[in-house]
């Protein structure tokens, strides 16, 4: 992943902040499909890793910190993504 300045990476925040509040308020998602749901979790996803590797100042961490913060992220995102999923069956 590149590295960005604090503000790019703050703009860049803002950017999917935006779009998710565009996803939820035009009502693609709650219709039991999970297309809108994953876009969600991944831009979930993408601004905690842009928090954790800038802000968190993991990105010049050891690598074991970083993948050890990384994967907890991602284990997160995809149980809820799994709940989510058994909810609809």
């Amino acid at each position: 992943m590149p590295a960005f300045s604090r503000t790019q990476v703050w703009l860049i925040l803002l950017a999917i902040t935006a779009t998710t509040y565009w996803i939820g308020e035009a009502g693609l998602s709650g219709h039991g499909s999970m297309v809108p749901v994953l876009a969600l979790f991944g831009l979930a996803f993408a601004k905690g890793l842009l928090v954790c590797l800038d802000f968190l100042e993991l990105r010049h961490a050891p690598a074991l910190w970083r993948w050890l913060v990384v994967g907890w992220l991602a284990m997160v995102v995809a149980l809820i993504v799994l709940a989510y999923w058994i909810s609809l069956r």
